[in-house]
């Protein structure tokens, strides 16, 4: 009874002083943050609580636990599992911290930065450089607990080393996929090729970069689908990115029409209309028949715009807007399939 009541208010006192340093760590980060509004850091850091609450508690057991004085035949055994706990912990707290920091600094970055191209490029290395940090973490934390914590595994860890270079030559050669994706995501992350953010034109979808991994890379569509596909494909095919060189973009508007169109009124409603719409940023526009066939015309409308959103929404606007006008005031402009047909047809 004596041992079990030892072991109560060793446990217990163990808790409740690390829940209690935890809550008074989360009060102050909650002071700060009220103090200072305008640094996003306090309320970040506020995400490390639970690691930090692991952490604190696996430690205090770990130095709390010989107090007990179980004498219990499994006594190494335990304090091997809480000491591998606390090195878990305190990698997770870690990568918590360096995450909640490097979101600070993008944070501040991205409001004061005036190039979004820099603030993409830079959130695109960051979230890189952190999978690569916590995968690296992440192994070297299993290599420490295998190869020190438990002495029994040492043997092991010896025969793999001894055997390293063999399993390096299969390994190599079944995860060549795997490697290329590896790479070609490090080059994404250090080069300028595409990056988070950015609205790109993959297997003819059009969507924005949402997401970057080691192996893959994920595309949100204008619809909302998700197009998921391995890093190296945008090393080893051509594909458009609308917003490498700066969010500016050019767009065009095709009607084929018929040769009675004024082509001259059209341009002039053209400018009319380009000129009060708020997604035409001011910087060119034109209207021009760039072919002639013997049945119509070929009128290109182009017109420019500060991102591919705006843009898409410009050339659409343009589009219903002079088809529009052509049917309201020169229906014949427009062309008709059924007359065109019946020309073709043979006179009986």
């Amino acid at each position: 009874m004596e041992n079990v009541l030892r072991l109560l208010i060793v446990l217990g006192g163990t808790l409740a002083v690390t829940i209690a340093i935890g809550w008074a760590i989360d009060r102050g980060l909650r002071y700060w943050s009220a103090r200072h509004p305008k640094t996003p850091i306090p309320g970040l850091l506020r995400r490390v609580q639970l690691p930090l609450q692991l952490f604190l508690g696996f430690a205090a057991l770990r130095m709390t636990y010989p107090l007990a004085d179980l004498n219990l035949r499994q006594d190494t055994v335990i304090l091997s599992v809480l000491a591998t706990m606390v090195t878990m912990s305190a990698v997770w707290l870690v990568v918590r911290i360096a995450d909640a920091i490097a979101d600070g600094l993008l944070n501040t970055y991205s409001r004061r930065a005036r190039d979004p191209r820099r603030v993409r490029q830079l959130n695109t290395q960051f979230t890189l450089i952190r999978r690569i940090a916590s995968t690296v973490l992440a192994i070297a934390t299993a290599a420490i607990a295998m190869l020190v914590l438990f002495p029994g595994l040492r043997v092991l860890g010896t025969s793999l080393l001894a055997s390293a270079g063999i399993i390096g030559i299969i390994a190599g050669v079944a995860a060549q996929s795997t490697l290329s994706n590896l790479m070609a995501g490090l080059q994404i992350a250090f080069g300028d090729s595409v990056k988070i953010g950015d609205t790109v034109v993959v297997e003819g979808e059009m969507g924005t970069v949402e997401e970057i991994t080691l192996s893959f890379l994920t595309v949100r569509i204008w619809d909302d689908r998700r197009l998921t596909m391995p890093v190296s494909y945008f090393n080893s095919k051509p594909y458009e990115n609308w917003s490498k060189g700066g969010n500016e973009m050019t767009g065009t508007v095709y009607l084929h029409l018929d040769h009675s169109t004024p082509v001259a009124e059209l341009r002039a409603h053209l400018y009319e209309y380009l000129s009060d719409h708020p997604d035409w940023d001011g910087r060119s526009w034109n209207l021009l028949v760039t072919d002639s066939t013997p049945t119509g015309i070929e009128v290109r409308a182009s017109m420019t715009a500060r991102d591919p959103d705006a843009v898409w929404s410009l050339r659409c606007a343009v589009r219903e807007k002079l088809i529009g006008w052509l049917n309201e005031n020169y229906p014949g402009a427009l062309p008709r399939l059924g007359a065109l047909d019946g020309l073709d047809a043979p006179a009986r």
